[in-house]
């Protein structure tokens, strides 16, 4: 299963931006989307997950700027980013589990996607 990010670029402080990924490939079924980010020079951190009944969960560093959706019928999962801050400035990574055809599970990772927040 590959994962295919977009959304990523420039944006000023308390400015928004949309990433989506679609996930593509031999999928049954889908478990848990969600979004993780790497800073320069640091670890990569989980931002936010959503599972397929919708259930979310975010970091607490981004909770009531970012919302997580995701589109079942579309395989892709969605981040709005709103009011963002330099600190947001990082590589984010989509991420997706579930099964393929043939019940064999999958744990895939989109190629990232670079958000640098600047003025």
């Amino acid at each position: 299963v590959q994962l295919q990010a977009s959304g990523g670029g420039l944006v000023q402080p308390g400015g928004s931006l949309r990433l989506s990924c679609a996930a593509s490939g031999s999928i049954r079924s889908i478990n848990d989307m969600g979004w993780y980010r790497q800073p320069p020079g640091k670890q990569r951190e989980l931002v936010a997950t959503i599972t397929s009944g919708g259930t979310t969960n975010y970091a607490d560093s981004v909770k009531g700027r970012f919302t997580i959706s995701r589109d079942n019928a579309k395989n892709t999962v969605y981040l709005r980013m709103n009011s963002l801050k330099p600190d947001d400035t990082a590589v984010y990574y989509c991420n997706a589990n579930g099964f393929e055809y043939g019940l064999r599970y999958f744990n895939s990772w989109g190629q990232g996607t670079l958000v640098t927040v600047s003025s």
